[in-house]
């Protein structure tokens, strides 16, 4: 997978602007709020219609503006394909692929992948739960199309059970016993089934995990990770009987996947409790980067590697293996800090006053302004990009996508 080209317009903070990327490693450099980021979170979008820093998808329409426009060109199996998205505040997304209407998120998944590298991804570790299974159930989706409908189906079975046992209050009439029969059995299917996809891929991933860690740190003691869940010994229909009772009493549905954990122990003690800020931020990158190989190897298709401003919060000898041990694919990179000479930048921009221009390299590939990036970011006026005639020749281009993927659906957690 190559990303050749993103446009966009009125994304965040920009009105206008156009990037070309090189067949490796591209860096954007900047001081902090400038909008790096911002390039990432577009690129990220684009793989799940999802902002990876968990911002709602109108926040990420500029301020002031009616809607926003992302289109990128991608080249994959030496294919061209056009991906282009409208966000209309308060609208179901707009996605095109190849002037073809996508009418489902998950059409859009396997098109663009990526795997994101971000200061935040310390809650790995150190967060909730739901953050970790989050994290095993992104990488399924990666792997295929059957697992985010799977993910899908559990979280539709566990809002309409949370709705009957909240409306029961508390009592079990013989209606609501009959349904709830019902919704016990296709959360025992889809649930069940869930477990079994989480616990078999943690298996796969935690050798992964190992090397990857030993790559960035060093650290001589073994990872390793449990699947942490009360009712998988028993069978989640046992389970949803004896928990019954006390589901009713609560409104809420207390056992099954959404549930779950994973344990992460370093030299057999808790991680999330003993290790050190150093080791746990390192066992976070080496699970990013893990996730990253496993999809890889396992799709025979490298995801797009994007990495927001992580070196700036690693020491010289952490930030150093890990630009070594990141795998040789197209990558994007943006950090405040100065570029260590590990990174092997094919092409360096420089962000400043809302203008990033090519610092060194010979331009991007394809480039037709040589490397040069002209971004408004909400500065100056509002000239076409590179020939764009502007929102209305763009909004003409996506006039035909009448399919609307509706993102805006609900995770039970």
């Amino acid at each position: 997978m190559f990303l050749q080209q993103l446009q966009l317009i009125n994304f965040r903070g920009y009105e206008q602007a156009e990037v070309h990327f090189v067949d490796g490693v591209t860096a954007v450099i900047g001081d902090n709020g400038q909008g790096k980021s911002n390039l990432l979170e577009a690129i990220g979008y684009l793989t799940t219609l999802r902002s990876f820093r968990g911002a709602p998808t109108d926040a990420l329409v500029r301020n002031g503006a009616t809607h926003a426009i992302l289109r990128a060109e991608l080249v994959a199996d030496q294919r061209e394909t056009l991906v282009e998205i409208e966000i209309v505040p308060g609208k179901r997304v707009r996605v095109e692929v190849n002037r073809q209407r996508l009418k489902r998120t998950r059409d859009l998944l396997g098109v663009v992948r990526s795997t994101v590298f971000s200061p935040d991804d310390l809650i790995l570790v150190k967060g909730s739960p739901g953050e970790r299974r989050g994290y095993l159930d992104d990488i399924l989706t990666s792997l295929g199309l059957r697992n985010d409908a799977l993910r899908s189906e559990v979280d539709r079975v566990l809002k309409q059970r949370n709705a009957l046992l909240k409306s029961a209050k508390g009592r079990l009439s013989a209606d609501v016993e009959t349904t709830l029969d019902v919704w016990d059995a296709k959360l025992v299917e889809a649930g069940e089934a869930l477990g079994d996809a989480r616990e078999a891929l943690l298996e796969r991933l935690m050798p992964e995990v190992g090397r990857a860690l030993e790559e960035i740190s060093g650290v001589a003691g073994t990872i390793t990770a449990t699947y942490d869940s009360a009712w998988r010994a028993q069978g989640l229909a046992n389970a949803l009987v004896e928990s019954r009772r006390d589901d009713l009493r609560r409104g809420v549905s207390t056992v099954g996947p959404h549930r779950d954990d994973i344990g992460l122990w370093l030299s057999s003690m808790a991680a999330r409790t003993h290790a050190s800020q150093g080791e746990q931020r390192s066992i976070a990158l080496a699970m990013r980067l893990a996730s990253h190989r496993i999809v890889a190897r396992e799709t025979e298709m490298a995801p797009l590697l994007l990495l927001d401003d992580v070196l700036s919060e690693l020491d010289e000898k952490r930030r150093s293996a890990l630009l070594v041990a990141l795998p040789e694919c197209q990558t994007v990179l943006t950090t405040a800090t100065d570029l260590p000479p590990e990174a092997r930048a094919g092409t360096v921009y420089e962000v400043r006053e809302g203008t990033v221009s090519s610092r060194s390299g010979g331009g991007a590939a394809g480039s037709p302004t040589g490397g040069v990036i002209d971004l408004t970011d909400g500065v100056g006026d509002n000239t076409p990009v590179d020939g764009l005639a502007g929102d209305d020749l763009v909004r003409d281009d996506l006039a035909g996508v009448a399919g609307a993927v509706d993102t805006s659906e609900e995770r039970a957690l």
